[in-house]
């Protein structure tokens, strides 16, 4: 297992299904094109859509922990969460995020390799 250079911060939202889902993708892309993306060591966000249609996982990728805390402590948070609650109010259906807070995480990963 190897440490990926990285922080994540993680949030994960329950949907009541498949239009939902892909409307809050849509309107999550957006906020982070106009809310973060242009932070010094934001490197990604990702979604992962399950199949089922019940949840969305948003995986934002940091170069370091410190870049993460300083866009935490130097971003406009009042402005990005009243996005956010637009976002959630436009949305067709449902959607409920399942943790308080913004949990993050330090990266490790198993990479291909040969055979034992």
């Amino acid at each position: 297992m190897t440490k990926e250079s990285g922080f994540y911060s993680i949030i994960d939202y329950t949907v009541d299904g498949p239009e939902t889902q892909h409307a809050l993708l849509k309107a999550f892309t957006e906020i982070q094109k106009t809310w973060v993306r242009f932070y010094p060591g934001y490197r990604s966000a990702r979604f992962h859509l399950s199949t089922d249609g019940t949840r969305v996982v948003n995986l934002v990728h940091w170069a370091t922990e410190a870049d993460y805390r300083n866009f935490v402590e130097n971003s406009d948070t009042d402005g990005r969460m009243a996005a956010i609650r637009q976002a959630l109010e436009g949305l067709p259906g449902k959607a409920e995020i399942n943790m308080p807070g913004a949990p993050t995480y330090l990266a490790y990963e198993v990479t291909p390799g040969p055979r034992p």
